[in-house]
């Protein structure tokens, strides 16, 4: 097993942060560049890294879902190159100012957007979050500690290498990027307790890490994230729009957080609803969950993919292709649902009818609320921010997709021509 000196790393990546965070952004911009042209250029050796891991997973019987975000193909490789070269194509955050005003004392004052620091980031299966993660924190003037999932660690070095190799032509501090090499579990457990060396802490994986996070961090940490998502198709739902929704938000990527978990029928358009989705879901080989009034309408297959279900099946994140179904009388009953169920994460309503879709963006406790679009748009990319750290569900400093204004602070600035204070 790999030996590992944290506080070594944490030393390494605080030097590299002070020394980041004084880079003008032309440079990082330059490292970010050539981070994107490698990644395509040296494909073959990532790609293979990547199918060694691959073939580890599965010979060690890991879940399907968790393979497939583990995948990490030339098509896949090509759009992680393209998320680098977005970030590098966003404003830097750095430097900014904001809430410039001279007070009565005539003292000019202002706020500066400023780094965090060190970003310390615990994930699991998703490689691509390796590349995600640098290219933002790079950006944001942040150095980043990452420590990956044993399932990914040859994907993991390889892009971790890439982005070091960048850096060192591009003149900046190669330990900006640092990825912990042993995968160790007591390793969580240490970072947990480097305070004086990791100014936040983002866990991206399932509820039983985030959890732990929550417990045990000693630095501030971005414990949210857990997706629970509803799509509720309203009386006033146009079907067919209802149907491509529901579909996409559930079957486009089903192992993803933002992915569709419960669907929400008003009982006015079950009649016509159900069976059309239940017909699309099933081609896709989609175990719908049904309650009574759901299951009475589209009735239990004997191929499985129609079963009742159990309360266990609401509140659940699912990660696969597997959703609950249930039919509801109200847009109050839609709502009551998911403030019992959800998780604050991504919720949908389909509906034509302008109130009641302000009725539920007002209503609903969630990151992101969509009216007429999927769940599965809560993404940093979609939203414009280049990519994502993470999607916090907290309700302090950041929540949503995470993207580089969320991996800064700020600091005030005044100044002044002689002021002091009276009294």
């Amino acid at each position: 097993m790999t030996k590992v000196d944290l506080t070594e790393i944490g030393q390494d990546a605080r030097a590299a942060s002070r020394l980041l965070a004084r880079a003008g952004p032309a440079q990082i911009d330059l490292a970010l560049s050539m981070v994107a042209k490698a990644l395509v250029e040296r494909g073959p050796e990532i790609v293979d890294a990547n199918s060694s891991d691959v073939e580890r997973a599965r010979a060690n019987g890991v879940d399907d879902h968790v393979v497939d975000r583990l995948v990490l193909d030339q098509e896949r490789l090509a759009s992680v190159a393209e998320g680098v070269r977005a970030v590098a194509a966003l404003p830097s955050p750095i430097g900014q100012e904001t809430d410039s005003r001279v007070l009565s004392s005539g003292m000019r004052l202002s706020r500066r957007r400023v780094p965090l620091g060190v970003i310390g980031v615990i994930y699991e299966s998703r490689p691509n979050v390796t590349a995600d993660v640098s290219s933002l924190c790079l950006k944001s003037g942040n150095a980043a500690i990452l420590r990956g999932g044993k399932e990914s660690i040859q994907t993991n070095t390889a892009l971790a290498r890439v982005f070091r190799d960048c850096l060192r032509k591009a003149g900046l501090p190669h330990n900006s990027i640092q990825l912990i090499p042993s995968t160790d579990r007591a390793i969580v457990e240490q970072m947990l307790r480097m305070r004086d060396h990791i100014d936040l802490l983002i866990p991206r994986g399932g509820a039983e890490l985030v959890m732990r996070v929550a417990r045990e961090a000693t630095m501030p940490a971005i414990t949210g994230g857990i997706g629970v998502c509803h799509t509720y198709v309203d009386r006033a739902a146009d079907l067919e729009k209802a149907a491509s929704i529901t579909y996409n938000a559930k079957v486009q990527r089903p192992s993803v957080c933002n992915a569709l978990d419960t669907v929400l029928v008003h009982s006015a358009v079950a009649g016509a609803f159900l069976p059309k989705i239940a017909t699309l879901m099933g081609q896709a080989g989609v175990e719908l969950r049904c309650d009574a009034r759901a299951l009475s309408i589209i009735g239990e297959n004997g191929d499985g993919t129609v079963v009742r279900a159990t309360l266990d099946d609401y509140g659940q994140e699912f990660l696969a292709l597997v959703a609950s179904v249930k039919v509801v009388d109200s847009l109050e009953d839609a709502l009551s649902h998911i403030e019992t169920y959800g998780s604050g994460h991504s919720e949908a309503i389909v509906t034509e009818n302008y109130a009641t879709a302000t009725r539920f963006t007002d209503d609903v406790d969630a990151s992101a609320v969509f009216v007429n679009a999927s769940t599965r748009l809560n993404d940093g990319g979609e939203f414009g921010l280049g990519a994502e750290v993470a999607i916090s569900t907290n309700k302090m400093h950041a929540r949503g997709p995470m993207g580089l204004e969320e991996l800064t602070s700020y600091k005030w600035i005044a100044l002044g021509s002689g002021q002091i204070k009276e009294g």
